[in-house]
């Protein structure tokens, strides 16, 4: 068995279980998931993730704003258009394992 990295911390502090629920609640989402996949390599616009998940930008801003809200993703303005990315770097290796065991489960 692979060796893991300590989770400590998650252990012994109470509001960082609460903190990584509630962080956890906030990708749980299909649509979410796929955004979020979509920003691990690349910032996009509203309109760019939408065509590339054929939703409506509507949908598309309703879940940035959430992942927005709890700062899952950022934004810069770049002349006219908004793009988002990723809100933190550990989030792409989150994202990464997350990938993988689901890759290993639908083999």
């Amino acid at each position: 068995m692979k060796k893991s990295m300590k989770v400590d911390f998650l252990v012994a502090d109470e509001r960082a279980c609460e903190l990584g629920a509630e962080l956890l609640k906030v990708v749980a989402h299909p649509v979410r998931l796929r955004l979020l996949a979509l920003l691990v390599d690349n910032e996009y616009s509203v309109g760019q993730l939408a065509e590339k998940l054929h939703l409506e930008p509507a949908i598309v801003s309703q879940h940035l704003r959430l992942l927005r809200m709890r700062e899952v993703v950022a934004a810069r303005r770049e002349g006219v258009s908004v793009l988002y990315r990723l809100g933190e770097e550990k989030l792409r290796t989150v994202l990464e394992c997350l990938d993988q065991c689901l890759h290993e489960r639908l083999a």
